[in-house]
């Protein structure tokens, strides 16, 4: 899923409300520590498969930068689905808040959401 940048995108709703919703989903994977980019965050799916290890989040900022459309409140969700033997944590960078356990452990998924609060200022919530 690319995040929607200026105008255009889809409202839930619009259209005809019979039709099921379809997205396009790539598949990001990790096998050691790594910063994401905000370009991966919006890949719907990260899977991790190494050492144990921590996922940096993006500079908010950069995110800004990249959703540049997104006002206050705007928010989008994220998976990491740790198919390894150890666990991988989300950290935070500089302009984030985290909200909830950020472990994903061994053999479990992990879903996010990204929730803007203002400009360079982010909070992810671990809401599964």
């Amino acid at each position: 899923m690319a995040l929607a940048n200026g105008a255009g995108g889809y409202q839930i709703g619009d259209g005809n409300l019979n039709e099921v919703i379809l997205g396009v989903t790539t598949v990001t994977a990790k096998t050691a520590a790594a910063t994401l980019t905000p370009a991966e965050l919006s890949t719907d799916v990260i899977t991790y498969n190494g050492a144990t290890a921590n996922l940096t989040l993006p500079l908010a900022t950069d995110l800004d930068n990249t959703v540049s459309s997104a006002k206050v409140n705007s928010s989008f969700q994220f998976n990491i689905i740790n198919t390894g033997s150890n666990t991988a944590t989300v950290v935070t960078n500089t302009g984030w808040t985290l909200v909830g356990s950020m472990a994903v452990a061994t053999t479990v998924s992990g879903q996010f959401l990204a929730v803007k609060n203002g400009a360079g200022a982010w909070t992810l919530y671990r809401i599964a």
